[in-house]
């Protein structure tokens, strides 16, 4: 019986979940992971992605022991923004990134606000 890893050396993917082109670039970069089981390192989101998709998808690379970050696209963020809101782990780091359509808004940003609340901005 395997032992779970919880060293941060072990994480070694990215995981994303956003629009059809910053997944494909990324996808295109080298980030792409399917394991054994089919379970992949990414979502591709569009309009008739369900919200209970994006926030199950949040979860499990959240919770996942390989994933030393995880990319999301802020508009994608704001479907689910109490979720990524209330996401407070260092491992995997979050980021919010910009896609083509929507940029990158730092009000917006969980990661900002709960850096400027520390700083007392």
């Amino acid at each position: 019986m395997a032992a779970t890893t919880t060293n941060p050396k072990d994480r070694t993917l990215l995981a994303v979940i956003g629009d059809e082109d910053s997944v494909t670039g990324l996808l295109l970069a080298g980030i792409g992971h399917i394991d054994q089981n089919q379970k992949k390192n990414f979502l591709i989101v569009d309009a008739k992605t369900q919200t209970g998709v994006i926030e199950s998808a949040f979860q499990d690379f959240t919770e996942r022991k390989d994933v030393a970050i995880l990319l999301i696209n802020q508009h994608v963020a704001e479907r689910i923004r109490p979720t990524v809101d209330r996401y407070q782990a260092a491992f995997p780091a979050l980021l919010e990134i910009p896609s083509k359509e929507h940029p990158y808004d730092p009000a917006k940003d969980s990661v900002l606000k709960r850096v400027q609340k520390l700083r007392g901005d």
